[in-house]
């Protein structure tokens, strides 16, 4: 795939965040992720629009239930990455 270098300005802290992590990865790697997952966000939006449009809106329960499985997502994702911190980087 070809790229393109191009300029950003970004907060500084932010900045320093994403290296100290991305130090193996690079920071376009992780910059050219990070714009991927948002795109693919905001084509999501754009669905769940279109589909409210056709089917009505998702009720509060249905809200609910969809918050309360991403709550249980970033929940196991902390509880991974707590556990390879502690194996010193190993998979948890």
């Amino acid at each position: 795939m070809a790229s393109k270098k191009v300029t950003v300005t970004l907060p500084e802290e932010l900045l320093d965040e994403i290296r100290a992590d991305t130090a193996e990865r690079g920071l376009s790697a992780y910059v050219a992720d990070a714009l991927r997952a948002k795109r693919d966000r905001d084509r999501l939006v754009e669905l769940v629009g279109w589909l409210e449009q056709e089917h009505g809106p998702v009720s509060g329960d249905e809200r609910a239930a969809a918050y309360a499985e991403l709550d249980d997502l970033d929940a196991e994702h902390d509880r991974r990455r707590l556990a390879r911190s502690k194996s010193g980087g190993a998979a948890a």
